[in-house]
């Protein structure tokens, strides 16, 4: 089987013929005597070495904007039926939904103090040097609300 390339190219080499490809992908060659006329003739030839050259060059440019899927990793190809899509949806809403509870339970054990030093400590990743300096205070005192903090939430969770 030849592909498009292939027949552009046959049909260049050959400037006695046409060279194209049939509906059952056979190799056809149309001579000068297949034509009424030279003038006929080159009109048909002429036509189909530009229509060739055209689409070799779409190819080309298509070959260069496109990915052969062989190139491709295989988890690239895979792609998750909509019942999965929907259902890491969901755990993902479910999620985020459980860890607001949970941050505003913590909130609520808390005073609003430890609850900021807390959160910068760890959401924020602030040092406790970085969080007493912010807050005006010594390190000593960030380090003692952070620990009695931890203490409150592991007493309750």
């Amino acid at each position: 089987m030849f592909n498009r390339k292939s027949i552009y190219a046959l049909n260049k080499k050959d400037p006695d013929a046409i060279v194209y490809m049939d509906a059952n992908e056979v190799i056809v060659r149309l001579t000068r005597e297949d034509f009424a006329s030279e003038e006929e003739f080159l009109k048909w030839k002429s036509w189909s070495d530009g229509n060739y050259r055209t689409e070799d060059n779409q190819d080309v440019v298509e070959g260069k904007h496109n990915t052969s899927i062989d190139d491709l990793p295989e988890a690239a190809l895979s792609i998750p039926a909509i019942d999965v899509v929907m259902e890491r949806q969901h755990e993902k809403s479910e999620r985020r939904r459980m860890a607001s509870t949970m941050v505003s339970q913590i909130r609520d054990k808390l005073t609003e103090t430890q609850f900021r030093r807390l959160w910068m400590y760890y959401v924020g990743g602030m040092t406790v040097d970085e969080i007493g300096e912010k807050e005006g205070v010594s390190h000593q005192a960030t380090s003692l609300s952070i620990t009695t903090a931890i203490r409150k939430i592991k007493k309750y969770f």
